[in-house]
């Protein structure tokens, strides 16, 4: 496993996926984060149950407030596949305040250093943590303890961005 990325970083390239109504888009998170400030945030996996209950839907709530904050886009990264990332955001009704992205075989968490594996749970995922990105430079990483979640909530975030 790589080394964990650290505020400074650069966001590494590297290729995630999301299924939209015109099929599968790709991005590098290193273009998409390049201008601007971003969120990106991890779940161990859809539809499990902090991830649905909590994870997701606070940053949805807090969305508006994180535009205000100076967010230009809100990212959800989770190591599934693009079409259970879509149908997970279709059951809980995101709409478009959130993007989804699939890191399909865990590539790119490895990369950063934040992934875990979990075992006959669900093999190679990625920790639960959440990052703010200006301008293609981490300006703050937030992993969670195993079984915690405090740090990488769209809460905290916002406390994080209002500083």
């Amino acid at each position: 496993m790589s080394q964990q990325i650290k505020e400074g970083d650069k966001i590494p390239s590297g290729s995630l996926t999301s299924k939209g109504d015109l099929g599968i888009q790709n991005y590098d998170p290193a273009e998409i984060f390049a201008k601007g400030t971003h969120v990106l945030f991890s779940v161990p996996g859809a539809f499990t149950p902090t991830c649905s209950e909590k994870h997701l839907p606070g940053y949805v709530e807090h969305a508006e407030a994180l535009k205000e904050a100076g967010v230009l886009s809100i990212n959800c990264v989770a190591v599934n596949d693009a079409f259970v990332m879509k149908a997970w955001g279709d059951a809980l009704g995101i709409g478009e305040k959130v993007r989804l992205l699939s890191d399909g075989n865990g590539a790119y968490n490895q990369t950063m250093g934040l992934s875990m594996d979990t075992g006959n749970f669900g093999g190679i995922r990625s920790k639960r943590y959440a990052m703010i990105i200006t301008d293609g430079q981490v300006k703050g990483v937030f992993v969670e303890e195993d079984k915690s979640f405090e740090v990488s909530k769209a809460e905290y975030i916002l406390e994080q961005l209002q500083k």
